[in-house]
């Protein structure tokens, strides 16, 4: 009888601390996922991250919507005209489907001429613009022989265009013309847009001079989209005379806050070249690099005014026979200005040109870049 009370006893026990609720166990804090925000709604936008391009002759960059390439006139494989930055446009040319217009200043590059004779050959519309001064050399000659319309500005001013649109859908820019010099012993930039936006503003030019026979001071200002923003990036388009372009860098230059870079093949604008000097005097950083020849040879030069401020502005040390082509502002390491316009008169109020400003410090890092090269090597 007691065995089986304390049996009992303990079977009571048992139930009861099954029946007992178990002890809560609180599961281990989940960390918040970290949203990252610019110090400020001012910064800048990043680009996507870009990689290198190999090219034996030239140096490349390539990133979402753009390429960019720079050309290296110390290259061995330079002299042999072979693996520069026309390469990759050969590529592109030879990629159209529908359509490819040129506005070329002048052409001798082997390897774009007969790009557009096999583009026109298998079906694609090639039409193109040409300074007149250049239209009887030979390779516009066998443009023409084989079947491509091109027209001739014959206007006093220059057609100093240099870009190509490919299937309305991307735009090659800079301000290297497609000539052997231009693409193996100039300094110069080549800059490939994929934009259809951008497309139509170079578009809606070229049809202005081929379509419309307006050249020069007959233009009329008609950009469609003068602000592309691509992946965040934010571009501004100008062509000149019509587009007061000008202006507009004088805007970009009053609010440079720390530094002005420039490599300028030729350089005469005495609003432009004051308005530099003004932020100079005011802290502001300035370097640049001028085409030798043309130092000696403009008239109202502002090489010596720079100079005589005290500016780090130098002579171009091209040793392989070439011009330092390039048309490049670069203001804060932030804002690109390039494409073919010089900063000149001419380039203002008669040339057909056209200019790009980019708002990226990834792109400005890249012309740093050849900034830097092309002015290790110039001279006081």
């Amino acid at each position: 009888m007691k065995r089986t009370l304390i049996f009992v006893f303990w079977l009571c026990l048992f139930v009861a601390a099954a029946c007992a609720p178990l002890p809560t166990i609180s599961a281990p804090p989940v960390a918040a996922p970290t949203i990252f925000t610019p110090a400020s709604s001012d910064a800048p936008p990043i680009a996507p991250a870009a990689s290198d391009v190999s090219l034996p002759a030239a140096f490349g960059v390539k990133g979402s919507w753009y390429e960019l390439y720079f050309t290296n006139p110390a290259s061995p494989l330079a002299s042999q005209k072979t693996g520069g930055a026309d390469g990759p446009l050969v590529a592109a040319i030879d990629a159209a489907r529908l359509s490819v217009d040129a506005a070329m200043y002048s052409l001798s590059l082997d390897s774009v001429r007969d790009a557009l004779i096999r583009a026109h050959d298998r079906g694609v519309q090639v039409r193109a613009v040409m300074e007149s001064d250049n239209l009887d050399r030979a390779d516009p000659q066998k443009l023409i022989e084989a079947g491509i319309p091109i027209l001739g500005d014959r206007r006093e001013g220059l057609m100093h265009n240099k870009f190509v649109v490919i299937d309305n859908a991307e735009v090659w820019t800079g301000s290297m013309n497609y000539t052997d010099s231009g693409a193996y012993k100039d300094n110069n930039n080549l800059l490939r847009i994929h934009s259809v936006k951008a497309a139509e503003d170079y578009t809606t030019e070229f049809n202005e001079m081929f379509v419309d026979d307006k050249f020069g001071t007959d233009t009329v200002a008609a950009t469609p989209n003068p602000r592309v923003t691509i992946d965040g990036i934010p571009l501004d388009i100008y062509f000149s005379p019509d587009d007061n372009v000008a202006n507009n860098l004088l805007d970009l230059i009053h609010n440079a806050n720390e530094s002005i870079y420039f490599m300028a093949y030729s350089f005469t604008s005495d609003p432009l070249g004051e308005a530099i000097r003004a932020r100079a005097a005011e802290g502001v950083t300035v370097k640049g690099v001028m085409d030798s020849g043309q130092i000696k040879s403009n008239i109202g030069t502002e090489f010596d005014p720079f100079r005589q401020a005290g500016l780090d502005v130098r002579r171009d040390g091209n040793a392989f026979g070439g011009l330092m082509h390039h048309k490049v502002i670069i203001i804060d390491e932030q804002i690109v200005i390039a494409g073919s316009y010089n900063f000149t008169s001419s380039a203002e109020t008669r040339n057909d040109e056209n200019l790009i400003v980019i708002y990226d410090p990834f792109i400005a890092a890249q012309f740093m870049t050849e900034f830097q090269r092309v002015f290790a090597l110039g001279t006081p």
